[in-house]
């Protein structure tokens, strides 16, 4: 297999140049020097770079670069909140400036890539949540920023909204009212850095539940409606970022809310349970045990809903 990096290519000089353009953009609209934030080595490749693009000489190849330009960005969201404290957040914000294929012709420069990191008036799920929200093919660095910060001005919104609630006298339902147990099915899911990924994140978004890999697939997840769809959102774009459309072949079988049934969480954290079921059958022995299944979930109390998802 040919080496993959190989295929990789500087940016024609006049797309590096809207690379370019749009930090010029940001420094002018942020021109506080803590806003826009480059360390030592981002500066010199900035340096190299202008030099490149302001050369007369069209021949001039362009020194050895990285595939991207990191710098880091201080925004201030939350703008007419009630809460008097300003609130901040930190993107970690990537210009590519290489494309795939030399003799491929592209019109306009690769997408900008921004990432949250966690605030420290937010948590690991709510960052979680944010993160996975932010479009994927946008190529314009301004846009994806001004879609974070109302997306985090949201999130205060409703959760000063929440804490009114919750500090009002008459009282109301419990914060975990709303929880629900989805569940999912896939006609086949093995891949093992795949299945540790929706138990590694599942955590940082409040949920727990368990996987079940093979031939079929089942995922149970328990907790908020809006963790449970920000957290697929997560694995869809993130996890699966690689994996074609049309493989990526999954189902919500069933949904349903835990506190209308009378009963809370069944399970206390996130995990696998392929080997607890015991040995698997199939040429590959990758075929889960369906009747092993049925009498775990009978167990806990969730025989009902076997029928539901794989009947």
């Amino acid at each position: 297999m040919a080496d993959r990096a190989r295929t990789w290519a500087a940016l024609p000089r006049d797309l590096m140049e809207l690379q370019l353009g749009q930090i010029d953009l940001l420094t002018a609209m942020y021109p506080s020097e803590d806003v826009v934030l480059l360390d030592e080595s981002s500066r010199e490749l900035l340096g190299t770079l202008r030099e490149w693009c302001d050369s007369s000489d069209e021949t001039t190849p362009l020194p050895n670069i990285p595939p991207d330009l990191a710098f880091v960005l201080n925004v201030e969201v939350a703008e007419g909140l009630s809460s008097s404290a300003p609130r901040y957040l930190q993107l970690d914000v990537t210009l590519p400036l290489r494309c795939e294929g030399a003799e491929t012709p592209i019109n306009e420069p690769p997408s900008p890539k921004v990432r949250i990191r966690q605030p420290d008036w937010m948590s690991r799920a709510e960052t979680s949540r944010l993160g996975a929200d932010i479009p994927g093919s946008s190529g314009d660095v301004l846009a994806l920023i001004e879609h974070v910060k109302e997306a985090a001005s949201r999130y205060l919104t409703e959760r000063e909204a929440t804490s009114s609630c919750s500090e009002s006298p008459a009282g109301g339902a419990p914060e975990d009212a709303s929880l629900v147990r989805a569940w999912f099915y896939f006609p086949s899911i093995s891949t093992r850095a795949k299945r540790d990924d929706l138990v590694r994140h599942a955590p940082a978004h409040g949920l727990t539940g368990f996987l079940l890999a093979g031939k079929p697939g089942v995922l149970c997840l328990e907790g908020a409606p809006r963790d449970v769809d920000a957290y697929m959102r997560f694995i869809r774009t993130e996890s699966w970022g690689d994996i074609p459309p049309q493989h990526k072949k999954v189902s919500e079988r069933y949904r349903e809310p835990l506190r209308a049934a009378g009963a809370g969480r069944a399970f206390a954290d996130m995990q696998e349970i392929t080997d607890v079921l015991g040995a698997r059958r199939g040429e590959r022995a990758n075929r889960g045990d369906m009747k092993a299944l049925e009498a775990w979930l009978g167990e806990r109390g969730l025989g009902e809903a076997f029928a539901k998802v794989l009947i």
